[in-house]
């Protein structure tokens, strides 16, 4: 996908993202906001991504001091004019950058968004600059799906959604030397065709686990869900929560 940025999934997605994804009542959302409101323990949030403020305000909500990261303007835009969206302090920019000041003793990137990040170098870098951005005993939380060699299949198309004026489809090249997808949600309406690219480069929990321990940090927890199921063979994603690591003697 030439010319494609940071900014443009958040970019060209922002009018439909809440229809699509942004469900506050949604049992995934409200488990994932009582999940990480408990592994903040009261202190600073920092949520990368932050999109539309489907966690971030909820958690705001709380009265916890949230913060979020977000490379897509139309993204904040629609985060800024909810309710509650002042309370939620936001920064543009590629979120593996980490470009905020202070420490925080939770952040967390969800819904797959760590993907978004076009190279295992800039995944690497964003858990180091995690890290340095982790209070003594904060939290890195990552929620993503498992890769799944039988789904990313070039030439896939699939059909997300039939409606009696609007049908969804997404279409999918692969490369699986270098575990990257782009995809395009093709919605076909009376009134013509609308794009949503997406490109991502997914990576395995184990890979996941040796980033980490490049940035200083080891796995604390891994579940299959936010209401903390057990993670084993079958799960199709995972909720890992990373913290500083150890010493060892």
């Amino acid at each position: 996908m030439e010319g494609y940025g940071s900014e443009t999934y958040g970019d060209r997605i922002a009018d439909v993202y809440d229809e699509w994804y942004g469900d506050p009542d949604a049992p995934d959302t409200q488990a994932a906001v009582e999940t990480l409101a408990e592994l903040a323990a009261g202190g600073p949030v920092l949520e990368l991504a932050v999109g539309t403020g489907r966690l971030a305000l909820p958690l705001a909500k709380r009265g916890l001091a949230v913060h979020g990261i977000d490379a897509s303007e139309a993204m904040l835009a629609k985060l800024r004019a909810k309710a509650g969206g002042a309370a939620v302090a936001v920064t543009v920019g590629d979120f593996a950058d980490v470009a905020v000041e202070g420490r925080f003793s939770l952040v967390y990137v969800a819904f797959n968004t760590l993907f978004a990040l076009q190279s295992q170098d800039d995944q690497v870098r964003c858990f180091e600059n995690v890290s340095r951005r982790l209070t003594a005993d904060g939290v890195f939380v990552v929620e993503a799906f498992v890769p799944d060699p039988a789904r990313f299949q070039s030439g896939r198309v699939s059909v997300a959604k039939v409606e009696l004026d609007r049908v969804r489809l997404d279409v999918t090249v692969v490369d699986p030397v270098e575990q990257r997808s782009e995809s395009q949600h093709v919605v076909l309406e009376p009134g013509g065709v609308r794009l949503y690219p997406v490109r991502v480069r997914w990576a395995f929990p184990s890979e996941l686990d040796l980033m980490a321990r490049l940035a200083g940090l080891e796995l604390r927890h891994r579940w299959a869900g936010w209401r903390r199921e057990p993670f084993g063979p079958a799960s199709g994603q995972h909720v890992s929560v990373y913290a500083k690591a150890r010493s060892r003697t």
